[in-house]
């Protein structure tokens, strides 16, 4: 199974909707660390899911991924072995869920699994040395780029981590997105 991982946090759920609306997921999941109070998590799941072709749902401890889009809501990390499993962690981190606890646990899955991974809008720098983590380790890396990044911070830092990293615009993710699903 084909794999997605996407890490963003501020103006992230918009470009989210942008991203995922209309794509639909044949033997590949998408797996979201999107910044935000857990309180808040439910109420933009059930929103996206009204929206989105395909089934947009908040991941269980020890969830089996099938074709979906999965919003963590809080630290989640990926298990070992060969079935894509989501497993809860109380792994403490900066941010809620953290990009870096996701993108880190899923170096391992390489061997098993084709993978496309994204750093999108948002401050600091969550998710910038995982996703070099998972470029060093054969995976498809990208990042948004400043012109429609709502806060320029994350991309920036993974650019700046990885200068390899092609900075996108969000047209341009979209057809990565399309393309990786289909190939």
């Amino acid at each position: 199974m084909k794999l997605i991982l996407i890490g963003s946090s501020t103006g992230g759920p918009s470009q989210l909707k942008f991203l995922l609306n209309d794509v639909e997921l044949q033997d590949c999941a998408v797996v979201i660390a999107q910044h935000m109070n857990p309180a808040f998590i439910p109420s933009f799941v059930n929103q996206f899911n009204k929206e989105a072709l395909s089934e947009v749902i908040i991941p269980n401890d020890k969830e089996i991924l099938k074709n979906k889009i999965y919003i963590c809501q809080r630290n989640m990390i990926f298990g070992n072995g060969n079935t894509l499993v989501l497993n809860a962690t109380e792994q403490i981190s900066s941010f809620n869920p953290g990009i870096d606890v996701l993108f880190y646990s899923a170096v391992n899955l390489c061997k098993y699994n084709k993978i496309l991974a994204l750093v999108m809008t948002g401050m600091g720098d969550d998710g910038a040395k995982s996703l070099f983590e998972l470029y060093k380790a054969g995976v498809r890396c990208l990042c948004e780029n400043e012109a429609d990044s709502i806060v320029y911070g994350m991309p920036k830092k993974a650019r700046e981590t990885n200068p390899n990293l092609k900075p996108m615009s969000l047209i341009e993710l979209k057809k990565e997105i399309d393309n990786f699903i289909k190939s």
